[in-house]
């Protein structure tokens, strides 16, 4: 095993890295990084209950529209506000731990731009690592938080006929969504090595794709469907495994056991999301600043 590394993070006290495997390492470096992190934002409680507050608050606003939407129909696409609940608190708590874990992926292009990334390049632990847990802010809990509450809601309120499969299927939604939406994570880090100023771009696929498995696919086109389902498969996050549990017909005439693939799906995500990391991060060029 090489000699073990202590390493400065910028904003908080020096880290040491023993460098081991390089999955293995890159954990044990997210997990100090963002431990490092935690300590700073305690030192702040009053603030840190301020934001996590907040952040619930801003969150909770998008279940509240879609409350004031029921007030005035019955059905939304053909599904009742809990059936709606169910697919809103799913994608909400499946973005939620993303977001928590990889959600300062965003910041890359900032770094490229002004060079910052470099500082990261030369510490002997993975970049990947660096930049998920680089200001790693607990106050995203409260979206977490109000995920659950309204998935919550939505599962005592549901006249649901459980199976060993269906209970099953619940975390296993969650943690397969959440893998899928961090593969997101950094396959649109990945694209702003090119494009630098890309952050909008990737948030599109990620809140975007959030707000968008809110609501059931019987309200959208059938080739945004097919794209959500065969492209970018944030479909698996919630639409399918959740019409499953609400035994609900597939969107696109999709056979039943495509309810069982989102795990497979993350892996495949996380493929793709590596390949792509790993090429962005060869082409990179330094500012020279």
């Amino acid at each position: 095993m090489a000699e073990a590394v202590a390493v400065d993070v910028e904003g908080g006290p020096a880290v040491v890295f023993a460098p081991r495997s390089r999955v293995v390492e890159g954990v044990r470096a997210y997990g100090l990084i963002a431990a490092m992190w935690l300590r700073s934002t305690m030192a702040y409680r009053a603030s840190f209950v301020m934001t996590a507050v907040g952040n619930f608050a801003a969150t909770a606003f998008d279940f509240v529209a879609i409350m004031l939407m029921f007030s005035h129909v019955d059905v939304l696409g053909g599904y009742t506000l809990p059936e709606i609940a169910l697919l809103y608190g799913a994608a909400g708590t499946a973005f939620g731990l993303a977001d928590l874990v990889m959600g300062s992926m965003d910041r890359l292009g900032r770094r490229v731009r002004d060079g910052t990334l470099d500082t990261l390049l030369v510490r002997p632990v993975p970049v990947l690592a660096q930049v998920a847990a680089d200001r790693f802010a607990l106050r995203r809990l409260g979206r977490i938080t109000q995920g659950l509450l309204v998935l919550g809601y939505a599962l005592v309120t549901l006249d649901i006929g459980w199976t060993v499969l269906k209970v099953v299927m619940v975390p296993l939604m969650l943690l397969s969504g959440a893998a899928i939406f961090g593969a997101v994570f950094v396959a649109g880090a990945a694209f702003q090595f090119f494009a630098q100023d890309a952050s909008e771009v990737q948030n599109s696929f990620t809140y975007g794709g959030n707000t968008l498995l809110q609501y059931p696919p019987t309200v959208f086109a059938k080739d945004l469907v097919r794209g959500v389902t065969f492209v970018v498969p944030l479909a698996f996050v919630n639409w399918l495994p959740a019409l499953y549990v609400l035994g609900r017909e597939y969107p696109l005439d999709l056979p039943d056991w495509v309810a069982f693939l989102p795990p497979v799906v993350a892996v495949g995500c996380w493929v793709v999301a590596g390949l792509a990391w790993r090429a962005g991060l060869r082409a990179y060029r330094s500012t020279g600043s």
